[in-house]
């Protein structure tokens, strides 16, 4: 027969020639490990359908989430210009093939990433952020896929709707201190649900609208911010 006590470290159970304790765990009293959220397009890497854009000159595709709040507005008008112009996905991952990460996003990336957990965050596509993840290092990346039948790009898929705000959410109920930025207005909502959220390389539009946000333009600056948070 099984004999147990409990002592004040913890409760004992005695089976065979085996003590084995347990010890009752609780959460910790307030978040001390944190993680960093970071926006991919124009925060590390090149607005691709502005790329886009300019190689074949079509104008409209110069939109984005920095002018558009709506997201699905604005991709169910992309697929339109696709599809009137017979844009197929291998001319899209032609222009991606010849883009490079932006100057000093991965010696940035490589730096916080020694420091902290990093997850990317974008609104971008996998067939779209696959290419650039391999030249920064193979960060983790949260984004959406596109529908692709043939060489045609046929629809989107969300991975989750405003899956950045809920992804730090997520995070943050996990007991994790979250800096989080972004340059754009799908940003937002995930920068509002930080611990601390700051625009990166924002235009002055939602700069001047969203003012609660600090605004950086260089990787040090944006470093420097989260240090002040997470290395405390």
């Amino acid at each position: 027969m099984d004999i147990n006590a409990r002592g004040t470290a913890g409760t004992y159970f005695l089976s065979g020639v085996h003590l084995v304790k347990t010890v009752s765990v609780t959460n910790a009293l307030e978040p001390n490990q944190g993680i960093v959220a970071l926006d991919v397009e124009g925060v590390l890497i090149p607005e691709i359908w502005i790329a886009v854009a300019e190689h074949t000159g079509i104008a409209d595709l110069k939109r984005t989430t920095r002018e558009e709040p709506d997201y699905d507005k604005l991709m169910v008008g992309r697929l339109e210009i696709l599809r009137t112009h017979g844009l197929t996905m291998s001319l899209i991952e032609q222009v991606i093939s010849e883009l490079k990460p932006l100057a000093g996003a991965k010696e940035f990336l490589d730096s916080i990433r020694s420091k902290y957990q990093v997850i990317l965050l974008s609104d971008t596509f996998e067939q779209f952020a696959r290419p650039f993840m391999r030249q920064l290092g193979m960060p983790t990346v949260f984004c959406h896929r596109l529908i692709v039948k043939g060489d045609v790009i046929e629809d989107y898929e969300l991975r989750q709707v405003n899956q950045k705000q809920r992804a730090v959410e997520a995070f943050r109920s996990l007991n994790y201190r979250v800096v989080a930025a972004g340059d754009s207005y799908n940003d937002t909502t995930m920068l509002a649900a930080a611990t601390k959220g700051y625009l990166f390389r924002a235009p002055k539009n939602v700069i001047a609208e969203f003012p609660e946000y600090p605004a950086f333009t260089t990787y040090q600056e944006l470093e420097g911010a989260i240090d002040a948070v997470l290395g405390k």
